[in-house]
């Protein structure tokens, strides 16, 4: 408790009903209360204020004292958005007020007359986000340089293998997985495309295989790794890769696809089992049902693009493979004389019921999981512009970005929804005189893949395609994508 003298001042002032003209504040008090004024007093009238009162009052000034500090600024910055409308443009520091509604670039898009807008996505780095950059992620060793793959324990045959190819620097998303695997965990491993996801599983299986070879018995070779894939395509580009790095240790490395007789199958096993085999989900069932291939004494079972292997035209596939694979549930289970396999789960997006087909083959506690800091975000090192054309003017401005593009003598792929539209554009650009080539699904196999190598080694720069996917390739060509 306080308390506050107040003394006795004059006031003009006119109330009505009580006073009229100069008269003394301690009187006004008294008659306003109803209490008897003292006409002889010279003591101060003492109002005592409880300390919680005080607390509070001291308390609202602190808070909004607080809040006037904290008022939101707009801080400018390099050019992020860039708009037709100069008054949608968007700095990379941009921070919006605490009354300020945001604006969105393509505001007024479904109006017709909005047809001939655009905006562009300004690439605010140069180097992908899942290169290391920061010290924290180059993990930097006593030298001061960035890890190499050497620094990851794999073995010198295998990391010389990657300098040959220019490879020296493991990414985020290898740099997190290849020392988990290494240790005999199952893993689950959530990245954007071209992160090098392929790479940091075939890594460790490949090291973990060549250091065991020389304790297999003799006797029939048996299938020790499998790598599962939704399509031929994308089979065809993981054996590539597999038998480039298991080449110096005389792994055997197959391919089986789905769309082929069960004739062919049986020939891809005709001089035996491989260590390593890549297969789509129908083609291996076919192989596990006629006993073309032994998976008692596997070692890693590999699921890539979770997000269409967990899809519903797969998933029953999927739950029959993996219902034959004895899946380790702890560590002490990838030892001893009856050994188990490690699993991993490896795709940009994981689709509902993966936990629930997963939790019936292994326990889910088992499984670690590595995710990239970018995944689900626009690529900061990728420039995008979006236009709003009518359909009559899009192979214009097709042509005229095509044009631009083949100056600077940068690949460009075109992305279309159908094989009949890729037939369509690519007799349209024939008349334009641009030269190109046509990837589909329609076409058989071996001339897709002719056809892409073609694009990488430079001798067409314009590539049609539908959407088939290829892991592990590396754009370096590539400069534009539509």
């Amino acid at each position: 408790m306080f308390s506050v003298k107040v003394r006795c001042f004059g006031l003009t002032t006119l109330i009505p009903g009580y006073f009229h003209g100069r008269v003394c504040a301690q009187d006004l008090f008294y008659n306003i209360v109803g209490r008897k004024t003292s006409t002889v007093t010279s003591d101060p009238v003492i109002i005592r204020v409880p300390r919680r009162v005080q607390d509070r009052v001291e308390s609202v000034k602190q808070v909004k004292r607080k809040h006037l500090d904290q008022v939101a600024t707009v801080k400018a910055g390099k050019l992020l958005i860039r708009s037709k409308n100069p008054l949608l443009n968007q700095s990379v520091s941009y921070t919006l007020g605490k009354f300020e509604e945001p604006v969105l670039t393509s505001k007024g898009w479904k109006n017709s007359k909005s047809f001939g807008d655009y905006f562009t996505i300004n690439s605010t780095q140069s180097a992908p986000p899942f290169l290391p950059q920061t010290e924290e992620e180059h993990k930097r060793d006593g030298h001061g340089h960035r890890r190499t793959f050497g620094h990851l324990r794999l073995s010198a045959e295998l990391v010389e293998t990657l300098q040959g190819h220019d490879i020296i620097h493991p990414t985020s998303v290898q740099l997190q997985t290849i020392p988990k695997l290494l240790r005999g965990h199952n893993v689950l491993c959530a990245a954007e495309t071209g992160s090098g996801k392929t790479l940091a599983y075939l890594l460790p299986v490949i090291h973990k295989l060549q250091e065991e070879m020389p304790q297999v018995a003799f006797g029939e070779q048996k299938t020790q790794a499998v790598v599962l894939v939704p399509s031929r395509e994308l089979a065809e580009q993981v054996t590539s890769v597999a038998r480039t790095m298991s080449r110096p240790f005389g792994l055997k490395v197959k391919v089986v696809g789905g769309g082929r007789g069960v004739g062919s199958i049986k020939a891809a096993f005709s001089n035996g089992q491989p260590h390593v085999l890549v297969a789509t989900p129908g083609a291996l069932l076919k192989a596990l049902w006629r006993r073309f291939v032994d998976l008692s004494e596997l070692r890693f079972m590999v699921v890539d693009e979770a997000d269409t292997m967990f899809d519903p035209s797969f998933v029953d596939m999927l739950e029959k493979i993996l219902r034959q694979t004895q899946v380790a549930a702890n560590l002490s289970e990838l030892t001893g004389p009856i050994r188990k396999s490690q699993l991993v789960v490896v795709g940009a997006t994981f689709p509902g019921g993966v936990g629930e087909l997963l939790d019936k083959v292994t326990d889910l506690g088992s499984l670690v999981t590595v995710k990239s800091r970018m995944l689900h975000h626009l690529m900061p090192h990728v420039k995008q512009t979006f236009v709003k054309v009518r359909g009559s003017e899009k192979v214009l401005e097709l042509h005229q970005a095509l044009k631009e593009a083949e100056s600077d003598r940068k690949g460009v792929l075109v992305f279309c929804n159908s094989a009949a539209t890729v037939n369509w554009l690519g007799y349209t650009l024939d008349e334009m005189g641009l030269r190109h080539a046509r990837l589909q699904g329609e076409m058989p196999a071996s001339m897709r893949e002719g056809i892409f190598q073609s694009f990488q080694k430079g001798h067409v720069d314009v590539l049609l395609c539908t959407d088939i996917r290829f892991p592990g390739t590396r754009y370096a060509k590539s400069g534009v994508g539509g």
